[in-house]
């Protein structure tokens, strides 16, 4: 498995917008924590590594946004680290007990903030 940050850095050489490169991240994360939904049942092996890899990319955003040169206005930057830091509480908390509904607060927060970077409504 990659991780956040090498998935990161591996997608950066082949698109030059940023905005572009968090939200297809966000949706790659989400789109794995959607894959572990639908199979929960039949096989949830790969959780650990989906929650994971969604920490990972979440930890990136939450160092970037907490850097006091970030340029982001500090409303905003504090908006996506209240966000970050719910993401990170609540996958805990999938992890201490896991559920296939607890997953969808976090598919639907990185379907969403995928689709304002990209200019979406959704």
């Amino acid at each position: 498995m990659h991780s956040a940050a090498k998935a990161y850095g591996q997608v950066a050489q082949q698109i030059a917008n940023p905005r572009e490169l968090e939200a297809r991240l966000l949706l790659k994360a989400a789109a794995r924590l959607q894959h572990v939904r639908e199979d929960w049942e039949k096989d949830r092996s790969d959780l650990a590594d989906a929650l994971l890899y969604n920490r990972k990319l979440w930890t990136v955003f939450l160092t970037s946004v907490t850097s006091p040169d970030h340029q982001m206005p500090a409303a905003i930057r504090q908006n996506i680290a209240n966000l970050g830091l719910f993401v990170m509480n609540h996958t805990l908390d999938i992890q201490r007990e896991p559920r296939p509904e607890a997953l969808v607060a976090l598919i639907n927060i990185n379907r969403e903030i995928a689709a304002g970077l990209l200019g979406q409504q959704t």
